[in-house]
């Protein structure tokens, strides 16, 4: 009898409490939304630009608009949580990003639709770190588990978007690629309103930070733009500019601490420095693999756009079988095997192609190591990220979210930018279909990988939560 009442106990310890699904199906929505956004604009833009009579230099400035606008904002999310409550901010950001898609689709011009993107970049980078916070202040020990689940929406988005973008544009104008929000947003505020718990009043108030506000946010688009545009001459300008202000950021909270915008000193707790170097990592492996690996199939092995679509679709196969048993990996493998074993399973897959760029293409190897990827790069940030959460204080986890989200963006531009100057030192005046010329490229890719592990093989073995 007491064996049962044990085991019954137990079970009901692991059942996960409606309110967490609740919370998790809300975010997953926003999370969607925002993901099936970026992929269609970023699909659509020569469309867009030669129907608004502009260059793609200038059309590009809808996706670099957003991503500059949305770094600005990114430091401002613990605070205004802290601030204003979760599900008020997120109401509020979740409304304002579907005005702004409206406002991105009624633009007649080129400027209005930058500048409507911009609009839309500023409120989503609130919106999007708050996904993660919101189930880590709910999911207690069920973290692993629930965002496990809240993983896949996400990847569906960048999946359906560029089905989505192409059937738009064959029956309809491109404004329709914003309008299509409206009723994804209306569904995601109803559920908002109806789903989220209500806000417990915050215990103190912090004042705002004027100051590290003016040092973290310039320094952030700085360092974005100066990434995201090394071709350019002034490019190098821009990033001295943004480690400048980073740097002026991090001396000035180390003397500010705990009244700071974010507080840095959080770094100095090995697991969430470890956890943050490895979400900056896998991030950056990710954005890497994505423009490295279709580079490579296209203009060093021949393939055709759809052929290389259809081999780059393995990666998220991958990943959306890597998600939903995560929670359950987690429990039995414990959060740095799980990890580490993930990271080993990425860079392995990317010696794959570091044979191929020196022997020879194989469409049948091509896709195994891309479903490998994808299945070892979906096990990294989730172990990371509870790592990270169980190391910090749940009243800081705010600003934790918003300091792990900003090691996130950075990642991504960092790593293309390596890999570019890569593509760029070995494609100078080739004109054939050489796959060797890429083998630099896929070195320097390996090598983040290599760092990715190293990071996740610091992380803890398991993680106490409560």
């Amino acid at each position: 009898m007491s064996g049962m009442r044990e085991h019954g106990s137990a079970s009901a310890s692991e059942r996960i409490d409606p309110t967490v699904w609740k919370v998790a199906a809300v975010v997953s929505i926003g999370s969607f939304m925002s993901q099936m956004d970026s992929t269609l604009v970023n699909v659509s833009l020569s469309t867009i630009g030669h129907t608004l009579d502009t260059s793609i230099a200038t059309a590009q400035w809808i996706v670099s608009g957003y991503l500059l606008a949305m770094a600005l904002m990114l430091p401002l999310n613990g605070w205004l949580v802290d601030r204003i409550g979760a599900k008020r901010l997120y109401l509020f950001c979740f409304s304002t990003f579907t005005i702004a898609s409206m406002l991105c689709g009624a633009a007649q011009t080129i400027g209005e639709l930058i500048g409507a993107r911009i609009f839309q970049g500023l409120v989503a980078g609130v919106l999007v770190p708050m996904a993660q916070m919101m189930i880590g202040r709910v999911a207690g020990r069920n973290l692993e588990r629930v965002m496990g689940f809240t993983a896949l929406p996400i990847l569906l988005g960048p999946i359906l978007g560029p089905v989505l973008a192409g059937l738009v544009l064959a029956h309809a104008s491109w404004p329709w690629l914003f309008f299509i929000n409206v009723p994804v947003g209306a569904v995601g505020i109803a559920m908002a309103v109806l789903l989220l718990p209500r806000d417990a009043p915050a215990s103190q108030k912090r004042p705002f930070d004027f100051t590290g506000f003016a040092l973290i946010s310039p320094g952030l688009v700085a360092l974005v733009y100066g990434l995201q545009n090394t071709s350019r001459a002034a490019a190098l300008a821009w990033l001295l500019a943004g480690v400048v202000f980073l740097a002026g950021f991090v001396l000035y909270a180390l003397r500010k601490g705990n009244a700071v915008l974010i507080d840095v000193r959080m770094f100095a707790t090995r697991t969430f420095s470890v956890a943050a170097l490895a979400q900056f990592s896998a991030n950056g492996i990710m954005y890497g693999r994505q423009l490295a690996v279709p580079l490579f199939l296209i203009a060093g092995c021949g393939l055709s756009a759809a052929h290389a679509g259809g081999l780059l679709a393995a990666t998220g196969i991958g990943m959306m079988c890597s998600f939903p048993p995560i929670g359950w990996l987690t429990e039995r493998l414990g959060c740095r095997a799980l990890a580490a074993g993930g990271a080993l399973l990425a860079f392995l897959s990317t010696l794959v192609f570091l044979w191929m760029s020196i022997a020879s293409f194989s469409a049948g190897w091509a896709a195994v190591s891309l479903f490998l990827a994808g299945v070892g790069q979906g096990t990294i940030s989730v172990p990371s990220i509870s790592a990270a959460y169980s190391s910090i204080a749940k009243e800081r986890l705010a600003v934790a979210n918003t300091a792990l989200n900003i090691a996130q963006r950075v990642g991504g531009p960092f790593a293309t930018t390596l890999l570019s100057m890569a593509i760029a030192l070995t494609q100078h005046g080739a004109s054939d279909v050489q796959p060797s010329r890429f083998l630099p490229m896929f070195v320097l890719l390996a090598g983040l990988h290599l760092l990715c592990f190293t990071a996740t093989m610091f992380l803890p073995v398991r993680v106490r939560r409560v």
